[in-house]
């Protein structure tokens, strides 16, 4: 028997650095459990049309300024979910459950302490994940503590989430470069994913990886005590990805670049579709500059990817 599909809207509402989240009367599918508010997308309304009636009925308040955050594709037992996600950032009114729900408003760090629909999962993921994610040239191209120092300074200039790749230094060298660069994001409580297999980052005792798409491909299952990336570059990777369930990909390469100029860029066009696939959030990269952000972004990514525009 064919499930239903149910076009969804959610929003994640946030104010002074915080995310209003909201409890489902325990007689609804996923009752018991708290969610981004939103609803049902009727048939003569578009996603943000429903977004602005959704928020007024259920918490009482008149959407002014939204954007595209992330689309999901779910499949419960009974039903299937796509669910169209917005993030708001400009409101009027004060929130409250006019349906009689719980409201709380949380910081984005403490959501995962929360009980959400399978469903959202995801979009915990993209709330908490910034617009930039560095990639670090090869360290083999400048001496360790030139490497580390530029390292900082990003972090200090507002990185939050950097990937320290490497395709020269031995395991050994990686392992203790590693230890240092990650004392200096943990300084600056930044995040920072090594691009490693599952069984080196479980000898170094790495806690948040990047897999290349070889090492992808090359898997069945995903531990759980990991927080995993993967690079795709097409529909094939993507799914592989969802499937498993990383918690973010990279699509790339979106324009042409230096380092893989015979290669054939995607185009933003290609890539939104590529987006499309993706259950998880996605960051552009190729030939990215900071003001490619909002390319990204209206084109279904969470943000850009970058070495040169970022490092």
């Amino acid at each position: 028997m064919t499930k239903k599909r149910i076009h969804v809207v959610a929003a994640v509402v946030k104010q002074n650095k915080k995310i209003l989240i909201a409890k489902r009367a325990k007689h609804l599918h996923q009752g018991g459990l708290w969610e981004f508010p939103g609803g049902k997308i009727e048939s003569n309304e578009s996603p943000l049309l429903a977004l602005k009636r959704e928020l007024f009925e259920e918490l009482n308040i008149k959407l002014s300024t939204a954007q595209p955050l992330i689309k999901i594709d779910h499949d419960y037992s009974d039903k299937s979910i796509c669910l169209d996600v917005w993030q708001v950032s400009k409101f009027s009114g004060e929130a409250i459950g006019k349906e009689g729900q719980d409201v709380l408003w949380v910081s984005a760090d403490k959501l995962n302490s929360f009980d959400f629909p399978a469903a959202n999962k995801p979009i915990v993921t993209a709330v908490q994940l910034p617009q930039k994610y560095l990639i670090t040239p090869d360290p083999s191209s400048m001496d360790e503590q030139q490497f580390l120092t530029r390292l900082e300074k990003a972090f200090k200039g507002g990185i939050t989430l950097a990937q320290l790749r490497s395709k020269t230094l031995p395991l050994d060298n990686l392992s203790q470069l590693y230890k240092k660069a990650q004392k200096i994001a943990t300084h600056h409580q930044a995040t920072l994913m090594l691009n490693c297999s599952i069984d080196d980052a479980n000898t170094m005792g790495v806690g948040c990886i990047h897999l290349s798409s070889q090492n992808l491909l090359s898997l069945n299952t995903l531990p759980d005590h990991l927080f995993i990336a993967a690079s795709c570059h097409n529909q094939v990777e993507i799914e592989k990805a969802c499937e498993l369930g990383v918690d973010f990909i990279v699509i790339a390469p979106v324009n042409n670049t230096k380092t893989h100029p015979s290669t054939l860029p995607l185009g933003w066009g290609k890539f939104r579709s590529l987006c499309q696939i993706s259950t998880v959030p996605v960051f552009a990269l190729g030939g990215m500059q900071t003001n490619d952000i909002v390319n990204a972004v209206e084109n279904g990514a969470q943000g850009i990817a970058a070495i040169r525009a970022l490092w």
